[in-house]
This record gives C-alpha cells, sequence and structure tokens, in this order.
C-alpha cells in the first residue's frame, strides 16, 4: 500500500539539491509558523499537525548521515537502519559469507531486498518492519502565577514494556508460563521525568515533549508526550489572553478628588493615580504588567475601578454627606429616565 506521507522536502518547501543551512532556516521560518502555541481554537490542532510533520523532517534532513538514508529509503529510513544493524549482528554470530547468506542458509539480503529494495530503486516500500511508539497524554494544572513564569514539573509515567524475565515470549523453558508477567510477555514500567512548562501558556494548550512516549518496536522511534494544560482560576485576577483584569474597590472621595492607591500585579503591587472625576466601573491601563506573549513581550494590566461605601458613617461623616446633598448637582438618573421614556 502507498505511503500516504508527505515528501519530507515537500513539507520544507525546499528541492532535494537543498544545502543543509537552506534545509535549517526553511525549518526555523516554519517552526515559527506552525507553532501551536501561536494559535487558538480549531486552527490550534492543525497547527500540532503540522509542526509535528515539520520536526520529523528536520530530523531526517538536519544531519547529513540520516539525509542519505532518507534519500534512499524514505521514511522507512529508520526502519532499514535498524534492519541493518540487526543483520550485522546475525551475520557476525552465524558466520554470514558474502552476499549476506548465513551458515544456515537464510539469506539476510534476499529479505532485506524484499522490505526495502523497491524504495532504493524508487519504487514503494513493502509491508512494515519497524514500529514506533505510541503517544502519551496528561494532564497538568497550573496556577496562574505559574503560567507567568513558567514551571519544570515532575511527570510519572506508567508504560507497558517486554518482561525482563521472558522478553515477552510469555514462556519460560520447558513452556510453562512465566512467573514474572503470568504469561503476558509485558510488564508495566514506572518512570518520572522532568518537563518544562514555558510561560505565557494558553489554557487547553497541548505541550509537546518529543521522544517522552511509548518506547518503538525492532528499532522505531518512541512516541511523544503531549501534556493538556488547565489553568486554574484566581481569586484576584482574570486572565483574557495575555491581559489580565482586576478589580480595585476605591473610595467615593478618591474617586471624586483623585488619589494615589496601590495596586496589586502578578508581582508586587504599584502605585497608580486615580484621576479626580473618576466614574465607577472606569478602567485604569497599566502596561506590560500581564502576562508573556508568544513574541516574546507581555500582555496588559487592566484595573476596574469599583466605588464602595465605608461599612458605618461617624457622625461627621453623615453631616458631610448631608452637607454635600444641599448643594445643586445634576440630576444622575435624568438620563435614564430620559431613555426610558422613549420607548
Amino acid at each position: 500500500m502507498a505511503n500516504s506521507e508527505r515528501d519530507y522536502y515537500t513539507v520544507l518547501g525546499v528541492p532535494k539539491t537543498a544545502s543543509q543551512d537552506e534545509i535549517k532556516k526553511a525549518y526555523r521560518r516554519l517552526a515559527r509558523q506552525y507553532h501551536p502555541d501561536l494559535h487558538t481554537g480549531p486552527r490550534k490542532a492543525e497547527m500540532e499537525k503540522k509542526f509535528k510533520e515539520l520536526n520529523s523532517a528536520h530530523e531526517a534532513l538536519s544531519d547529513p548521515e540520516t539525509r542519505k538514508k532518507y534519500d534512499r529509503y524514505g521514511h522507512r529510513w529508520q526502519e532499514a537502519e535498524a534492519y541493518e544493524k540487526a543483520r550485522a549482528q546475525a551475520d557476525a554470530g552465524r558466520g554470514a559469507g558474502a552476499g549476506g547468506t548465513s551458515q544456515e542458509g537464510f539469506d539476510f539480503g534476499e529479505v532485506f531486498e524484499n522490505l526495502f529494495g523497491q524504495r532504493a530503486r524508487g519504487g514503494q516500500a513493502g509491508r512494515a518492519f519497524a514500529v514506533q511508539g505510541e503517544d502519551l497524554e496528561t494532564d497538568v494544572r497550573l496556577t496562574l502565577h505559574e503560567v507567568l513564569t513558567g514551571v519544570t514539573r515532575r511527570i510519572t509515567l506508567s508504560e507497558p514494556v517486554p518482561c525482563a524475565t521472558c522478553g515477552g515470549a510469555g514462556r519460560q523453558r520447558g513452556g510453562r508460563p512465566c512467573s514474572a508477567c503470568l504469561g503476558t510477555g509485558g510488564q508495566t514500567e514506572t518512570k518520572t521525568i522532568e518537563v518544562r512548562i514555558p510561560a505565557g501558556v494558553q489554557d487547553g494548550t497541548r505541550v509537546r515533549v518529543g521522544g517522552k512516549g511509548q518506547a518503538g518496536q525492532h528499532g522505531g522511534k518512541p512516541g511523544d508526550l503531549y501534556l493538556r494544560v488547565h489553568v486554574e482560576s484566581d481569586t484576584v485576577f482574570r486572565r483574557q489572553g495575555s491581559d489580565i483584569h482586576v478589580t480595585l474597590p476605591i473610595w467615593p472621595w478618591e474617586a471624586a478628588l483623585g488619589a494615589e492607591v496601590l495596586v496589586p500585579t502578578m508581582t508586587d503591587p504599584v502605585r497608580v493615580k486615580v484621576p479626580p472625576g473618576s466614574k465607577a466601573e472606569g478602567k485604569l491601563r497599566l502596561k506590560a504588567k500581564g502576562l508573556p506573549t508568544a513574541s516574546g513581550g507581555h500582555g496588559d494590566l487592566f484595573v476596574t475601578l469599583q466605588i464602595v461605601m465605608p461599612p458605618a458613617l461617624s457622625e461627621e461623616d453623615r453631616k458631610l454627606y448631608e452637607q454635600l446633598g444641599r448643594h445643586p448637582h445634576p440630576d444622575p438618573r435624568a438620563e435614564l429616565l430620559r431613555r426610558a421614556q422613549q420607548r
């Protein structure tokens, strides 16, 4: 059956005669374009597939030796490499003569030709030999402050591996079931790895950790590990992309006369001037006090003013409000009443 994978030179957008430097520049340009963290919504899943394909192309073509193998065997260059190693080991152990035929008469060259010869002659390869390991996926929960700085997490993974006692056969000498794996041929291995999650990561992002998935078989490369990020809600700050929003209580006289107040940020509080005559729900903007962006900068912090009343009025407070109430002021409800009458 024909291989549906795209040619790696096509993936990188370079000709087969491209230099190593041209391949490197093409990869860097496309990596910035396809990086999943730069996209959101339905387009994000599409970019993850393209980014994975791009990394596979770069892995094969960035090194001159692996590039030669790809040029000869195509997407199965790793399988061919693994088979060549297996044949060399078998030849050494069995005393193979010229042409790759062992003393027992088994022709490794013929098998190799059946598996990979068509590709070497420019055609399609035969059945699969090496098997790539499966991708793994796990959830990671972050606080908003961890999103600000980035964080290193220890991830514990469980994966099936061949039984070390029977080598995956499930049987011991004499045909008895293996006592270690109870005849299943496999065991579960637990491993702990450290993963760096970058700053500014969005909720719902899948962070790829290359080569940390399940191990491949017969020389196949390991799968990848994907971390599905969940950002927990914060009791003070509300996130909107790379911007942060916070509600700031102020007294009526601070809104009327203006004041210099402390405003919380994701790091340390900063002093901010509230302009005289500020209104409820008015907004102040603090530049670059938000979360890191994909372009290397920071979002902004937006402060929403909330005018609050004192919990209790003293006699002196009451007299001041009464004095203020005796002064003539426009009716604050006049516009509301006018619009209501127009319906």
